[in-house]
This record gives C-alpha cells, structure tokens and sequence, in this order.
C-alpha cells in the first residue's frame, strides 16, 4: 500500500514539473537547401525532447523569404510575436539582416523572452545564445586549398561573389582573403559581385560572362553560399567556361555531386545546417531548465574535394572523425568550440 502511494506521489511530482512550451521559430526562407537542413535541426531537436522527456516542445514556424521584402517580413513577424497576448517562452531566429533586427530584440530584452540566434548575429540587444558555424574557419578552407593549386608568385585572377549584410558571409570573405595574404598568395581581385539566393545567383552568372567574356580572363571564383553559387556554376557550364575553378560554402548536395562530376567547383566548405538547428532548440531548451548555456557557439565546417568526399555524409549528417587533410600538414578537427 505504502510502494503504492509512493509511486503516486512521484508520478504527481513529475508530470507537476512537466511543462508545455510554446517556441517561436523565425526562419529565413525554404528556398536554400541549408536553411531547410538547419529548420529540420530545430524541429526534429524540439521532437526528441518531447519525446524524451516530461515536457512538451510547441514549434510555431514563421518563413520571411528572401530580399529586402523577406528582412522586412521578418521585422514584422518578430514584432508580431512580441505583441501575442500570450508570451511565447522562446524565440529561434535565423536573422536575415545584422542591423535590422535591433529593436525587436531588445524588445525581447525588455520583456525577459530568451532569443537564441543561429547563423546571423544580430547587432545590437541581448542574444541567450549565438549558434553559427565557423565562418572564418570555411573560407579559410577553401582558400588553403586553392593556393595549393597555384604557384605563389602567380597573380591568381580572382571573382568574389559576397553578402555584405550578414555576419556569416563577412566571415568567410575575410577569412579567404586573410590566408591568401598570410600565404603570400599573388592575386588580383577582378570584381565583386553580390549574390545569396537563386535569382540573384543567375544574374550574377550572367554579369561574369558580359564582364569577361575570354577564356582564361578569370581563374577562380570565391561563392560564399550554394544558394547564389550553384546558379552561377549553371550559367558558366552552359557557356562551357570549365577552365575556372569555384570554390564555395555551404554543403548543397548539388554542389557536392558537382564536385563529383568535376563541374566547375572544386571545394565546397561544407556547413552541418541540422547540426546547428539541432544545438539551437537544444541551447533554448537547456535555458528554459535553467541549465548553463555557451553564449557563442562555432560548429566546424568540411572541406569538401574530390579527396575528402567519402568522409562527408551530408549537410543533415553528424559531424565526421578528425582526418589529415591531403593538401595540408594539419588535421581537421570535429569539435564545436563553444564560449562563455
């Protein structure tokens, strides 16, 4: 009688904790491969812990899109969730711009709702957390790789293809042109273009070949996503302009079979997107259960070749063991470096 009463008294007490958790999840857009990936991160995270564990994990998505229009949406949307009668206990956010952000943010500050941010950092204003891969670390990559292929004492002849309105794109750029140079890698950069998604990837495409129609006038280009990349690689294939080798960010499982193919790209700094959604959900859950949360997390990226395929399984995958990178004397390493 006693076992009894214990066990029901226990049972009492665990499900009195159990609590039923309402999350706001702002995502940039379902057009690009890898933010599709890292919604999945966050969402089948929030089931595990459902199913896992006393409480209950209730996802409530917004999609901004893309452009001025989708960083607009998305202001609007932030605000939106904020002024709900019913507090949510938990913002996610894939920020589509650094600045305009702010103050919905700290709106949030002032209204003690956490906001763990993934990807894209958001200026200005208190983040629980920061999750994002490490974007210095990707094109560093891609630049270590390409160097190897030239001489230093030749001018490679270089196209930059940037989006200078997130922190993550500026990293990679920075870190590219950062190696060249510690390097001591001769290269010129013959224009910068701006490109994050398909429509704008294919305009770009266009533009290279109207601003340098010779072959041989451009040795590499430097893409710092798939989602504007892979449209360009299109363009150029279809004009058969094969001598230029591409090197990009991001893991689109295109873009690797590219690679596979032989097809322009030769690297491609692979991202573990659901990876990152799932540290996410993961960190906002920890938060909740007033656990200690890393207020910055870096997860690796891959570098992906013709050498290094077998060992990546997917932008969806779990990160791979360390390897010795074939073009280099360092290894890769697969830990997340994770900051107070």
């Amino acid at each position: 009688m006693k076992a009894a009463i214990m066990i029901s008294l226990l049972a009492t007490s665990i499900f009195a904790n159990a609590k039923d958790y309402r999350v706001a999840a702002l995502y940039w857009s379902m057009d690009i491969e890898g933010q599709v990936a890292m919604r999945k991160g966050v969402e089948q995270r929030a089931q595990q812990i459902t199913k896992t564990t006393e409480d209950k994990i209730l996802i409530e998505p917004y999609v901004a899109g893309n452009g001025r229009e989708g960083a607009k949406r998305q202001i609007e949307q932030f605000y939106s969730v904020l002024k709900d009668r019913t507090p949510v206990d938990l913002i996610i956010i894939q920020p589509t711009d650094n600045s305009a952000l702010i103050g919905p943010l700290q709106l949030a500050n002032k209204l003690k709702i956490p906001v763990i941010a993934y990807d894209q950092y958001i200026l200005g204003g208190e983040l629980t957390s920061f999750i994002t891969s490490n974007n210095y670390q990707a094109g560093k990559l891609n630049a270590q790789y390409i160097e190897k292929l030239y001489p230093n004492d030749y001018e490679i002849k270089l196209i930059l293809v940037e989006y200078p309105r997130v922190t993550s794109t500026i990293d990679r750029v920075e870190g590219f042109i950062d190696t060249f140079k510690k390097v001591h890698q001769n290269f010129k950069i013959l224009k910068s273009y701006s490109a994050v998604e398909p429509v704008g990837g294919k305009k770009v495409g266009e533009e290279i070949l109207k601003d340098f129609p010779d072959k041989n006038s451009v040795d590499v280009i430097f893409t710092i996503n798939d989602g504007g990349g892979l449209p360009i690689v299109e363009v150029l294939a279809k004009a058969k302009r094969n001598e230029i080798k591409v090197a990009t960010i991001d893991g689109d499982p295109r873009s690797i079979q590219n690679i596979r193919d032989k097809k322009l790209t030769v690297i491609n700094s692979a991202q573990f997107c659901s990876q990152m959604g799932r540290e996410s959900m993961q960190a906002g859950y920890d938060f909740l259960k007033n656990k200690k949360v890393s207020k910055r997390m870096l997860i690796p990226t891959f570098p992906v070749t013709a050498k290094t395929l077998s060992s990546f399984s997917g932008m969806e995958g779990e990160l791979p063991k360390a390897i010795k990178l074939p073009w280099s004397k360092k290894r890769w390493q697969n830990q997340i470096k994770r900051f107070e």
